[in-house]
């Protein structure tokens, strides 16, 4: 299960990693699924809002096997924003975002709450929470303001239990019940419930859920690293994960050293995993390399409706600074005495991703892929049309074209006008206010030198 209380806007694939990742709007990747987790893995969600939550949840949707509210969270940074455990409070909202979603998505949706002061109204809640059409419930057996080390309430699991006709997941064990893979099955029969959710239990050694014994705690660490690596995971993440199975050790030496580091680089070298981190890297790094290689290759435009297309992104660090793909289309098109490009960019409203459309000669190209920002897709849109009429790009390593030249040195001529102007303004700020008009004017009539955006 994942969890997420931060805005999502764009579900991203990387063919590299074998990843599909769902990115916030600062670029952090806030969750990462692939393939073989797609129908095992459940997205959870803390929100206070039911038009966001579908939001997020259609764009997930098709990457998971289910979607769950988080409404039992007590922390302090899901609770000031009205989630978590702060919507028991708020009964009717938690009508309006369950139904929101069971309504708005096609995978099933479910929740997680705590128990309320008496048994009555947590009955009552849960009954309501029902009608909504959720699949399932878990039900922490603590109240909001408890803490791991009271003792879990299985009498309220058992009376919730016995009052819906839904699955009910029995949380709230891991202290003091499941040590276990056997302890699980105690829990769920003292609790009357069909199944158990662990959280710290299986933070501490997610191999507790192997029938066969649970494995030791190192070589579960070295394991996840494995992982971690492999999928690039965000190595203070990983350092998180890492220290939680350390437990009472994380104050020891090792433990300092391991939170010490700031990469996942640095994290392998505590664990002597240098060798496995370097041969995973260069793995990476050549399949990177092949895909842009034959990407290149297998990249045909096809003809969608009366609009060219090819699935290309348009990558920064696969140009030198100050050059883009539009830079060299405007000057192909003036070369060619052609009108400059036109383009016509949609943003839309699931991820609020963007997707460009460029005009040149009365033809039009666009990208496949939806951009996170509309200059992207602009820059995307740029690239189809060079590389469908086999021009170049701009791009590190390609052969010098020239097309630029004079676009560089306008941009010096503009530059030096700029300069002249801003010291002359320095020198009349607070003098003559018509001579101070009159400079306005000539920085707006040198000002046609940069009309064209990159």
């Amino acid at each position: 299960m994942s969890s997420s209380h931060v805005n999502i806007r764009s579900r991203v694939s990387s063919d590299v990693l074998g990843t599909v990742d769902f990115v916030a709007p600062d670029e952090r990747v806030m969750f990462r699924t692939c393939s073989e987790e797609k129908g095992r893995v459940v997205f959870q969600m803390g929100t206070a809002d039911p038009e966001r939550a579908l939001v997020v949840a259609k764009l997930v949707e098709n990457d998971v096997a289910a979607v769950d509210v988080n409404m039992g969270c007590p922390k302090e940074y899901s609770t000031k924003g009205g989630m978590g455990s702060a919507l028991l409070s708020d009964p009717e909202k938690i009508e309006s975002i369950l139904s929101t979603l069971v309504k708005g998505i096609s995978k099933p949706v479910t929740c997680k709450i705590r128990i309320l002061p008496t048994l009555e109204d947590t009955v009552n809640l849960v009954k309501r929470i029902e009608r909504t059409g959720v699949a399932a419930i878990a039900v922490h057996g603590r109240m909001r303001e408890e803490r791991p080390r009271h003792p879990v309430h299985c009498d309220y699991i058992q009376a919730v239990a016995e009052s819906v006709s839904i699955p009910v997941i029995a949380n709230g064990g891991s202290s003091d019940m499941v040590k276990t893979f056997e302890d699980m099955e105690k829990f769920r029969a003292a609790a009357g419930a069909s199944s158990v959710m662990l959280a710290r239990a299986a933070m501490w050694n997610p191999s507790i859920f192997r029938q066969q014994g649970a494995l030791s705690v190192e070589e579960v660490m070295e394991d996840y690293i494995r992982y971690a690596v492999r999928y690039d995971n965000n190595p203070f993440n990983t350092k998180y994960c890492l220290c939680q199975m350390l437990r009472d050790r994380v104050e020891s030496p090792f433990g300092k050293r391991l939170h010490a580091a700031q990469t996942n680089e640095e994290i392998c070298e505590v664990f002597g995993m240098t060798d496995f981190y370097n041969k995973t890297k260069a793995e990476l790094e050549a399949r990177k390399a092949a895909l842009q290689t034959n990407g290149d290759q297998s990249e045909q435009p096809k003809l969608e409706d009366d609009v060219i297309t090819m699935p290309v992104r348009f990558e920064r660090r696969d140009y030198p600074p100050q050059i883009t793909p539009k830079m060299y289309l405007l000057e192909w098109s003036r070369k060619e005495k052609l009108d400059q490009p036109v383009y016509e960019t949609e943003q839309r409203t699931q991820d609020r991703a963007f997707q460009s459309t460029v005009i040149i000669d009365n033809k039009k190209y666009r990208s496949a892929l939806w951009e996170k920002s509309k200059k992207f897709a602009e820059q995307a849109a740029a690239i189809v049309c060079l590389r469908t009429l086999g021009l170049p790009e701009g791009r590190i390593g390609e052969e010098h074209s020239g097309l630029v030249n004079k676009r560089k040195r306008d941009d010096r001529k503009c530059a030096a006008l700029d300069d002249n102007e801003s010291a002359a303004r320095k020198r009349h700020i607070s003098e003559d206010p018509q001579e101070e008009e009159m400079i306005r004017r000539t920085k707006v009539v040198n000002g046609v030198c940069g009309q064209t955006t990159r």
